[in-house]
Parts: structure tokens; sequence; C-alpha cells
């Protein structure tokens, strides 16, 4: 930093003092008097003395920020954890530290940390809370500097900016049996034993090289020839998750909308469905696709980024989604449908997959004359009817419904969707 530079982060207190050695330097030539250019000349030295000093602190500081923890659901707070480093040999003086935030997360904190000695290290923390999914940069942090006399303050900002992630509210499921939790691939398919995920144990005959621990000595022993045991590969669940981001398909706005209610059923049923071992992939009208191999966090943190769009439709959510289907278990999480929509939607019946759809009424979201709130129900009742007759088995959701009380819908041998779709057919016959 320069001296020019430096001198510009003179405090009133410090503009004071060189305009007092100013002063005492212009008597002094006037009045002859060569103590008080003496004075003049210490009053000057003491600003700009300070200003070197907090120009020079500037390079020896070194400021480290965590998050505990990086990720974290909608409506909980994280802590900030701040560690601020003096390598100089010099002590500094009192310190503002004021992280800069994202407004959702709040006002920018703002902490004082008294002076730290020569090669002192100290920690301060914020807390912060989003009600609002997303990514969020955290800083950079900005620092004021000042000397012990408090003549010269300097701002100091540092450059690195570390990311919050704030995913969707995850909400616990009960343990039910899914329909269709035996659709998937591998070799054991029919083994009970290999659906709970242990080696399912065969035996072929001994090839040279194999070796002999693997000997099975009982079928050895049946047919007269050394047998040996070979494991196959265990079965595994395979499940799809498709979210419809279509801008006209949900109503509501901010972290209640029916769009929230669906990220946020997402996120739960990915994260009970990983518990459960299945091999899990989202797909949504956006254009997303992952898979979750190591563990639900990529999902999560993709639902946390997850947004509407106006382009789209469900013909195309149905391409994207078997373009790698393999059959299996796909849970569907829909916004207001069509009847053709809704008909579109068996295209996903394909490959013995067993298709179980969320069909989120987006208009309860919305207060509707009690005409128009007939006719939205009415239409809804027809959708759902369609999606039952593509092969799909229908929970409807309304406004305020809570996704661990329809879990229970989805059970193998359930009768709520057979009932459903009679009362459906009755409410949906005013429509057809």
């Amino acid at each position: 930093m320069s001296m020019r530079e430096a001198l510009r982060g003179l405090t009133t207190r410090g503009r004071s003092f060189l305009a007092a050695a100013a002063a005492a330097a212009v008597s002094a030539f006037v009045l002859g008097e060569r103590d008080l250019l003496r004075v003049s000349v210490l009053l000057a030295a003491l600003p700009l003395l300070a200003a070197a000093y907090v120009g020079r602190s500037r390079y020896k500081l070194a400021c480290t920020r965590s998050l505990d923890p990086g990720r974290t659901p909608v409506g909980t707070s994280a802590r900030v954890i701040l560690r601020l480093q003096n390598l100089s040999r010099l002590p500094t003086g009192t310190l503002m530290l004021e992280d800069r935030l994202p407004y959702a997360l709040g006002s920018r904190p703002r902490v004082v940390l008294e002076r730290l000695g020569a090669h002192q290290a100290s920690s301060v923390a914020y807390t912060v809370r989003a009600d609002v999914r997303g990514r969020y940069a955290i800083g950079p942090l900005v620092i004021r500097l000042t000397d012990p006399f408090g003549l010269c303050e300097l701002t100091r900002s540092f450059p690195s900016v570390d990311k919050l992630t704030v995913i969707p509210q995850v909400v616990a499921l009960p343990s039910v049996r899914l329909a269709g939790e035996y659709n998937g691939t591998g070799e054991s398919r029919a083994r009970s034993v290999a659906v709970h995920g242990e080696d399912d144990a065969a035996t072929r005959e001994y090839r040279r090289g194999d070796d002999l621990r693997r000997v099975h000595w009982r079928s050895t022993a049946r047919t007269g020839e050394l047998m040996v045991r070979r494991e196959e590969q265990p079965w595994e669940s395979r499940a799809t998750v498709v979210l419809d981001t279509r801008l006209y398909a949900h109503r509501g706005e901010g972290p209640t909308a029916s769009f929230e209610w669906a990220v946020s059923a997402a996120a739960s049923i990915a994260v009970h469905l990983r518990q459960s071992g299945y091999k899990l992939r989202l797909v949504t009208g956006s254009g997303v696709d992952v898979d979750a191999t190591d563990g639900e966090g990529l999902i999560l943190d993709t639902l946390a980024d997850v947004e509407l769009t106006q382009a789209g439709d469900i013909s195309t959510l149905v391409e994207q989604v078997r373009r790698r289907s393999d059959g299996g278990l796909v849970i569907g999480l829909f916004g207001s449908l069509t009847v053709p929509e809704a008909e579109v939607l068996s295209g996903l019946r394909g490959n013995g997959a067993t298709c179980i759809g969320f069909a989120i009424d987006s208009t309860t979201w919305v207060s509707m004359s009690e005409q128009d709130r007939a006719e939205a129900d009415k239409a809804h009742a027809a959708c759902a009817l369609a999606l039952v007759r593509s092969g799909w088995r229908s929970v409807p959701v309304a406004h305020g419904d809570g996704l661990p009380a329809l879990w229970p819908a989805t059970a193998r041998g359930s009768q709520g969707f057979a009932w459903r779709a009679a009362m459906a057919e009755t409410v949906a016959g005013g429509v057809r």
C-alpha cells in the first residue's frame, strides 16, 4: 500500500493532529519559537507513523472461514466461524469485522475484535438462517484496521468466499413396503437373500486357478466332482424420482408455494429411498438428470438449485425419463395436469416399471370463488382418473397435506388407490 493511500485512512482525530501540527509550525515561524516547531514535528509525526503502521499491518493478517454445517435444511441455522491471525511481530489495534451476506441470510454481522498480539490468533462466530433454499455466497470479509491511538483506520477485504447450500426441508417417512419394490436388475432377482443385499451362493465346476478355500464340499460330495462357490452380484432396487418444473403447473409464492412442497417431497422421498437401499435417479422438467451413486448429497444439492421453467412439457419430460429408463420404481411429483397430459404419462409404464404419482392440485394454493373451486376440483378429479387409467397409482395432494401422512398410500397392496380412482371417476363424471 502506498503512503498516499494510507493517509486517506486518517480518522478525524488523525486529521486534527495534522491541522494542529500545521498551526504550530506557522506559529513557530511567526513567533520565532523553536520549541513550538518541535511540538509541530511531533504532532505531525504521530498520524504519519500511525498510517505507516496500519498500512504495514494490512499485509500481515490471515483469515479463514468455516461453515458448520456447509449444507443446511431450509429454516435451520448454520454457524459461521471466522479465525483471524496476526502474522506480524507488532500487535494490532481494535479490529471491526464485517462479513458480506446476501439479503436472504439476514443483515451483515459486525464483530469487534480486541487487539491481537504478535502471532496471536482469535476466532469469532455468528449464525445465519435461510428460509429459502439455494446456494448463498458468504463473504468477502471486510476488516477495518486501526492503530492503538485511533489516528488511522483502513479497510481490508479478504478475497475468499464460501458457499452455504440451503437444501429443501427433509421429513422422515414411515417404512412401508412399496409397490414395485422388487423391480430392478441383477443375477439374483428371484432370490430373497439377494434382495436384502447379501451374496447369493451358487456352485460351478472347479477351474484351474480357483481358490481352494472356495471349494463347496457338500456339492462336491453330491456330484463326485470338485465344485466351488460362485458369488453372484446382489440384486439392486432402482427408483426414479420425477419432478415437474412447469411454471404454469404450480401456484403460490415463496416458501409456501406448491412447487416448494413438491421439491421438499422429492428430497424427502430421495433420502428415504436411498436409506432403503435403492439406486436413485432424479429427473426434472428443467433438464436435470442425476444419479445418486455415493449418497443423496448430490440430489439434495441439485434440488437446492432447481427452479421453475417456462419451457418444457410433459411429453419432453417423459422422453427424458425413458432415455435411460430400465424399469424399477418411478415416483412422480406433478403439478396441475390436463387429461391429455395425464394420458401422455402412460409412456413411462414400459419395462415393467411401477409408477406412483403425487398429483398436486396447485389450485388449492390460491383463493377461489365457490364456483371456480368446484370447476377446479372436477378438472383435477378428471386428471387423477386419467392418470389411473394410464397405469399410474395416483395420490392426490392438496394444500395443507403432509407427505408423511400420504406416504402409506404408496404401500404395496394399499386399497387407497382403488378408492381414490372410484372417487375420481364419480366426481369427474360431470366434466366428461
